[in-house]
């Protein structure tokens, strides 16, 4: 049985991949959360009480984990939040490193973003771009999954958009970013996670672009 530490599990994907990672009955979960917030995640997982902006608040907690996940990020994020990029996505990460540093933890899967070039939502993938970096540096083997916008409950909007994606499939100058950027499910995204906690590199990294995370 596998020990499976996360931080975010109280978020969109978060509660929902600690739910299906339960149902298997395959894995033990620990799962960080901010005093207050624990009744969010789903019932069965182990809480730890931190805060995920703050590595001394449960530097220990993963010892011994087999896989660490990051899922820490703003909600819906858009450029009008470039700042809450800086003080919350960045410094989370940055925690986070610390904390697999130190913990010597073996692998990592960390929920990054498209990283196709573009001037698209440019600060957010530069800061996700960062963050891969530094979990990289850490040591541990690594699983960047890349999704661009992931629909879902509450996140329907973008279905308006797949006109204009047909479009763009069919322009060749734009084919490329149609499929790099393009629209992925919540149950691909759960199960392109569930198949990265089993699947880790042999060494180095490993990435999940969105044509990969369809492919589930």
């Amino acid at each position: 049985m596998q020990t499976i530490f996360i931080t975010g599990g109280t978020g969109y994907i978060g509660s929902r991949l600690i739910a299906a990672l339960l149902k298997t009955g395959e894995y033990r979960i620990k799962a960080l959360a901010r005093k207050g917030s624990e009744h969010k995640l789903p019932p069965g997982c182990e809480v730890v009480i931190g805060d995920a902006l703050d590595a001394s608040s449960y530097t220990n907690a993963p010892n011994n984990a087999d896989v660490f996940i990051h899922l820490i990020g703003v909600p819906h994020p858009s450029p009008a939040k470039t700042a809450a990029f800086e003080t919350i996505d960045l410094v989370s990460v940055q925690q986070a490193a610390a904390v697999i540093s130190n913990n010597r933890l073996p692998h990592v899967i960390y929920l990054s973003v498209s990283q196709y070039p573009g001037r698209i939502m440019k600060e957010y993938r530069d800061i996700r771009a960062t963050g891969e970096g530094l979990l990289q540096s850490t040591g541990a083997r690594c699983s960047f999954i890349r999704p661009w916008y992931v629909l879902g409950p509450g996140h329907w909007w973008p279905v308006l958009l797949m006109p204009l994606y047909t479009l763009a499939r069919l322009i060749p100058a734009t084919r490329e970013q149609s499929r790099q950027q393009g629209l992925v499910t919540i149950k691909q995204m759960i199960r392109t996670l569930h198949f990265a906690i089993n699947h880790p590199p042999e060494n180095g990294v490993r990435i999940y672009n969105v044509p990969d995370i369809k492919a589930f």
